[in-house]
């Protein structure tokens, strides 16, 4: 960013075109073999070739391309691609496919973050407890003013926090994950103007056995709380 926060032009441009390039990939309007070139790229963004280069970089690191010599940039099978990097993940959710990526992510959800909240019930240091029981607090005045955006961040941060005090890399890796799904969920409004009580007493109790070292009982009500999102997306 420059000195009054903007970000550069260049950088803003190469986003645009990975977007745009990588929306059509996941939603299909691009195909497992079809073709690209630097040339046609060029010339469709009107920008110049380290630009485009430097974007096929990016969606080959997300192995949504690859290149190859003498025949150009090819799409690459869904079976491929880095499924939980959080660009693939909001591209999917802001497209046709939207309903199975909610579905999909909602059910390592409910897999993965019971396992987590145990986790961090015997790990969690004591600021991440007292964090976690502030942050259920605020989503509960949050939730009932009907602040929905200042609700979704703090509910962002209560799961990012609770993965990452887990005492398991692999969970932890998984918060800009369970960010993308949050931040879909509430976009594209599935979530109610006003949160349910049962999710808040759910977050409340969990982050109430977390810091108490209740690796059972936070097991058990992230259960409970996971299997209310579940049913809420069928």
């Amino acid at each position: 960013m420059d000195s009054n926060g903007a970000r550069p032009a260049a950088t803003v441009m190469n986003g645009a075109i990975i977007d745009a390039i990588g929306a059509d990939i996941v939603a299909g309007e691009l195909l497992p073999g079809d073709r690209l070139t630097l040339e046609g790229l060029q010339e469709e963004f009107s920008v110049s070739r380290t630009v485009v280069r430097d974007c096929m970089r990016i969606l080959e690191s997300m192995n949504l391309v690859y290149s190859k010599r003498r025949v150009g940039i090819v799409v690459q099978d869904p079976s491929l691609w880095s499924v939980f990097d959080s660009r693939i993940i909001r591209w999917r959710l802001d497209g046709p496919g939207r309903d199975s990526q909610f579905r999909t992510l909602t059910e390592l959800r409910v897999a993965v973050e019971p396992m987590a909240a145990a986790g961090a019930a015997r790990y969690a240091g004591a600021q991440e407890r007292k964090a976690l029981v502030e942050l259920a607090g605020r989503m509960r005045i949050l939730g009932e003013q009907g602040s929905l955006d200042d609700f979704l961040a703090a509910d962002i941060a209560f799961h990012k926090l609770l993965l990452r005090s887990s005492g398991n890399e692999m969970f932890a890796s998984l918060d800009e994950v369970v960010a993308a799904v949050l931040t879909g969920r509430t976009r594209q409004g599935r979530m109610p103007d006003h949160p349910r009580e049962v999710a808040l007493q759910g977050h409340e109790r969990v982050a109430q056995a977390v810091a108490e070292g209740n690796d059972g009982v936070a097991m058990e009500e992230m259960a409970i709380l996971m299997e209310e999102v579940r049913a809420a997306m069928v």
